[in-house]
């Protein structure tokens, strides 16, 4: 990896959030929790589908090092059944309101329905998720700019025809995101970008992806991974869904190297120690 490269990961830039918060990226790793309070999710489903399950599982992962847990209600699996708006806020709002009493981690909404959003953040959410990539739900921007979230704007291949070069069908994908943002009046400093590793794309496109992510730092924002027990991990590693923390800390440490800057993960614990061990190399380089 060239000097270049090393610089990206220690550029510090503050993100902005709702309520008047800020995370500083760049210079640490910095850990999002996922915590999906879903019944069908592909790994963990039905385990934190109570809100007390939940509350004591965002407990456990803030303890472990996230500095952000991420509230889903709706699973995005292949094959998931979808669920109404109101399902999925029955399920995100009551833990939202719970967590944001106790003021501490911060609290991402995994969500791509603009009212689901709204609504979140009024009880406490600081970022919105949106997988769609602002693609889904026109009004999901504006929601957005009015309450001054942070939002973290997904790649995705899906119901669409991709571009055959997975990188360059990132930047199509993602600069008309970016002109949909801009145009809705969200600034630069509240946005943080995310690959979409495993929402269409085979084995190859996603270690395409991890080989060439430094190519992503051309967009010029802060990097979100969310490789944690992909299916991707099972073809490599011939492993069930519980079984690939290790394969994901793997591909954690190799995405770190090459500048990402928050780490969407099941296993908060191994991933810690993993991107200790990877901050640790970076701090060494000059």
């Amino acid at each position: 990896m060239s000097s270049s490269f090393s610089l990206l990961q220690k550029d510090e830039r503050v993100w902005r959030l709702a309520h008047g918060r800020t995370l500083t990226l760049g210079p640490r790793a910095v850990i999002m929790g996922i915590l999906n309070v879903t019944p069908d999710s592909f790994s963990d489903g039905g385990q934190f589908a109570t809100v007390e399950h939940a509350l004591r599982q965002a407990e456990r992962m803030e303890a472990e090092g996230a500095a952000i847990v991420d509230i889903g209600g709706e699973s995005t699996r292949p094959g998931a059944t979808p669920v109404s708006a109101a399902q999925e806020q029955d399920r995100v709002l009551p833990v939202i309101e719970a967590l944001a009493r106790s003021g501490g981690v911060l609290l991402s909404v995994d969500t791509y329905r603009a009212e689901t959003a709204r609504l979140a953040v009024e009880a406490g959410a600081h970022i919105v998720n949106d997988v769609w990539g602002l693609h889904k739900d026109g009004a999901l921007a504006e929601v957005a700019a009015s309450t001054g979230a942070g939002l973290v704007i997904m790649h995705t291949g899906r119901e669409r025809e991709k571009l055959v070069d997975p990188i360059e069908d990132q930047f199509t994908f993602l600069n008309h995101s970016l002109k949909i943002a801009a145009k809705t009046g969200i600034s630069d400093d509240r946005i943080t970008l995310d690959p979409g590793f495993g929402f269409a794309k085979n084995a190859d496109e996603n270690i395409d992806l991890i080989a060439y992510f430094f190519r992503l730092h051309e967009l010029g924002y802060p990097l979100l991974v969310g490789t944690s027990r992909k299916r991707f991990l099972g073809e490599i590693t011939g492993r069930e869904p519980l079984d690939r923390d290790v394969g994901t800390a793997a591909t954690s440490v190799a995405l770190r190297l090459a500048g990402a800057a928050i780490f969407r993960v099941h296993d908060v614990a191994v991933n810690a120690d993993a991107l200790k061990v990877a901050d640790a190399i970076l701090g060494r380089q000059t």
